[in-house]
């Protein structure tokens, strides 16, 4: 009997395009034509990062949230703020981000630092949003246990009662924004001599080598 994990397996030797892949010099420029492509070129949820963060205990945890802008050089994400991830980086800033586009073949990842962004900035895209998705962050206290889906229900047309035009943002949820100090660029190619491009300082200077695969 096969073992299906076994036989999951991707030598990237079909990999063609862009053989020059990692040849820019700068990591937001480098980020922006990645992302492009993986939009143009149909990935599934283009914007779709993995984030991962450190509790008081050290005890690592990553999720998945979605990349909603890039503001001012920093990576932009909505969130509970009471939320398990929003705990963590209550305690422990530091973070990682993942981007995977298997259709491509390449990932990024980031590393650096997160911060609340603006409130006003918060407000207003809170403020875009579905009206259900409003009353959902009022309903859900995001990461803590749940005794049954009937308590949330309840509570989500409770605040629909509360709010019956327009739902103002909870103190509890908002933006939050990684701002990079190191990317690292993985661009898959065959007979697994993959391309590793490392970007690591600042928007005011950057280092940039390469790693073996």
């Amino acid at each position: 009997m096969s073992n299906p994990i076994e036989d999951l397996r991707n030598d990237h030797s079909d990999f063609t395009r862009n053989t020059n892949a990692l040849t820019f010099d700068n990591p937001w420029d480098g980020f922006h034509a990645w992302f492009n492509e993986a939009v143009h070129q149909g990935e599934l949820e283009a914007n779709a990062m993995v984030i991962a963060t450190v509790n008081s205990d050290g005890i690592p945890s990553s999720r998945v949230v979605y990349l909603k802008e890039i503001f001012e050089e920093s990576f932009v994400f909505y969130t509970n703020y009471l939320s398990e991830k929003g705990r963590d980086l209550s305690v422990n800033p530091k973070a990682s981000l993942l981007f995977f586009w298997p259709g491509l073949e390449r990932q990024i990842r980031i590393q650096g630092t997160v911060v609340k962004i603006d409130a006003a900035i918060s407000d207003a895209y809170f403020a875009s949003r579905p009206r259900e998705s409003q009353l959902g962050a009022w309903a859900s206290f995001q990461s803590e246990q749940l005794n049954s889906m009937e308590d949330m229900t309840a509570r989500f047309q409770e605040f629909s009662e509360k709010y019956p035009n327009e739902v103002p943002r909870p103190a509890h949820w908002g933006g939050m924004a990684l701002v990079p100090s190191k990317f690292e660029f993985w661009q898959g190619k065959p007979s697994r001599l993959h391309e590793r491009l490392v970007f690591e300082g600042s928007s005011n200077a950057w280092d940039k080598f390469r790693l073996n695969p």
